[in-house]
Formats: structure tokens, sequence, C-alpha cells
């Protein structure tokens, strides 16, 4: 997840300061500035720590949340249903979602015990996708950790604040 006192690098300027991490996998960010507000969303699918594809998007009024989470749905909806894969989120929220609480809310037909699930058409249309693709595996990873590719997904997911990608 972006914050308003991270500078947002721009792609050339983070190929250039990072080089750690892993170098296969889907990264996927999404931020919001002020939040709720403007926000935008990013997905990077790399494979020995070369770009197969990236996507990024950006909307007028949203949230960090509902950012995170379209990141995961439109990376995922680039995997093929039996592809193996890793693919990292910087949302523990959103990680946690889709692993551990997902499987019984469905369960219990989109319901929780504590009230209504936010951000439920994004959390269910992930769901499903991963469903799909039971081989990949949502990891959580810490913001700004300094890997590559994480913080390339970073910089996808604020391009929208600057005027070069």
């Amino acid at each position: 997840m972006s914050t308003i006192h991270q500078p947002t690098l721009t792609l050339e300027e983070v190929l250039r300061r990072y080089s750690g991490g892993p170098s296969t996998g889907l990264f996927t960010d999404g931020s919001a500035r002020p939040n709720p507000g403007p926000g935008g969303w990013a997905a990077v699918l790399v494979k020995d720590n070369k770009v197969l594809q990236q996507l990024h998007g950006f909307e007028e009024s949203t949230t960090n949340n509902r950012m995170e989470l379209t990141a995961l749905i439109e990376g995922i909806k680039l995997l093929d249903t039996g592809e193996e894969i890793e693919v990292y989120s910087d949302s523990e929220l959103c990680v946690n979602t889709i692993t551990k609480w997902a499987p019984s809310w469905e369960r219990n037909n989109w319901r929780r015990k504590t009230g209504p699930i936010a951000n439920l058409d994004l959390v269910q249309q992930l769901y499903a996708l991963c469903k799909q693709r039971p081989k990949v595996r949502l990891k959580w990873i810490k913001a700004h950790n300094g890997w590559l590719w994480n913080e390339y997904a970073d910089s996808l997911s604020t391009a929208w604040t600057r005027e070069t990608l």
C-alpha cells in the first residue's frame, strides 16, 4: 500500500534503485491519496526478472482496499487456470480475506457474524478467480520492502500522480 509521504518513483528510477526479491511472480499494489480519494492499482507479471505483462489503472473516487483488490483481480486474470505461481500483495487484509476468511463466508452465503463484508463485490470476484486457479499461492509481503518487483508495482499503482510512467 502506498502512503502520502512515500515518494512516487518512476519505473526507470525503480529499475535503477532496486534489485532484491523474487525474480518470478505476479506482484500487485493499490493506493488511494487521500484514502478515500483518487487511487490507482497495478499488476506486473514477471519471469526471470523480465516483465511479461503489466497493467495499471485509476479511479476518481475509491479506497486503498478497493484498489488492492482490483490489482489482485486484474493481475490474476492474466494467469492461466493451471498456472503455478506466487502472487505477492502488500495488503495483509486482502491476503487474509481470500486465504482465511472467504471460504467460511461463502459457506455462510456471504455473511459474517460481525456485520457486512466490506467490498463484497470485489471479494467475491477475487475469490472466484482464485478458486479457478488452485495452484496460485497468494502471499503477503511488507510494503516498501525494497524488492524490485514490489517497488515496481507500487510505482505503477501511483503512476496517475506523475507525468512520467
